[in-house]
């Protein structure tokens, strides 16, 4: 049975080439990965870039502008803005990549087998319409009133709104996939329905996954910020980027830089989210990428 040897359509060019010419053409992704990478490294050295604990309350040093001493000034209770700032990075990094991982993880296993099991489809399928008819902050803050403030409590609220539009790009990308010859190949071979979807389906959606999932990623960190921002988010002794502009909001018409630090990082770092996300849809879209 000849048809029973077919596999998976190759790329026409490497991947590497694919990747060389997407950024070539849109350096902009390369100064967002860049961006990036340096939020990361701020994140993870946070104790050696010249900071101190963020929670040392120093009452006489309250609301000290911007100066050689506090970098970004002190807050109303005299911590220390930058060391706060820096700190932040670390839940505001934790929130975007967990949540990325994990609904990538939760809707790429749901949309796979309800693209192949029809009658199993329209029934998580109403479900994930469902979820995706309340706006996804409103969907949050609703998940997060029913526990208490944490930042795990956080991330799994952000999961669930975010993972319908996951099942629904791979639900499509399923039922594109299980037309072609390759996968009518293995199912008149006898191969079991597991190993399709590993062998067959599975890698075919790497590529459009990779691309949601920094979308996903910037969405969720803007998401904690508005969540903290408005009392529902982390709780209000960690410190993260929405945490800081909550405090300060109060205090914006005398101490601006309260928000604009953690307002000018946030965006940073969401804007170099996006960018990057751009440079790789076009180098794994074949639909996009110009050797193909």
């Amino acid at each position: 049975m000849t048809a029973a040897v077919l596999t998976a359509p190759k790329s026409a060019a490497p991947t590497w080439h694919r990747f060389q010419d997407a950024f070539r053409r849109h350096p902009t992704a390369i100064l967002g990965g860049i961006v990036l990478a340096t939020m990361v490294l701020i994140a993870l050295l946070a104790p050696w870039l010249g900071t101190v604990d963020p929670q040392a309350l120093s009452p006489a040093a309250r609301l000290k502008p911007p100066s050689s001493e506090h970098w970004f000034g002190t807050d109303m209770l005299g911590r220390d803005v930058y060391s706060r700032v820096i700190y932040g990075s670390r839940i505001s990094l934790t929130v975007g990549l967990a949540v990325a991982a994990l609904s990538i993880a939760v809707g790429l296993a749901i949309g796979m087998v309800t693209g192949f099991v029809r009658w199993l489809d329209a029934v998580v399928m109403r479900v994930m319409d469902g979820l995706m008819s309340i706006p996804s902050v409103l969907l949050a803050i609703a998940l997060m009133a029913l526990t208490k403030a944490s930042v795990g409590n956080v991330i799994v609220a952000i999961t669930i709104a975010e993972v319908p539009r996951v099942v629904r790009l791979v639900r499509g990308l399923v039922l594109g996939l299980r037309e072609q010859p390759f996968v009518e190949a293995a199912i008149a071979a006898g191969t079991n329905l597991p190993l399709i979807l590993v062998r067959h389906i599975l890698p075919n959606t790497v590529a459009p996954l990779l691309v949601q999932g920094t979308f996903i990623c910037a969405s969720a960190m803007i998401t904690e910020a508005i969540l903290s921002f408005i009392g529902a988010g982390t709780p209000p002794n960690v410190p993260s980027w929405g945490n800081i502009m909550a405090e300060g909001r109060s205090m914006f018409q005398i101490a601006g830089y309260l928000i604009f630090f953690p307002g000018v990082f946030l965006s940073l770092t969401v804007l170099a989210v996006n960018l990057l996300g751009d440079g790789m849809r076009d180098a794994l879209d074949p639909r996009l990428a110009r050797r193909m």
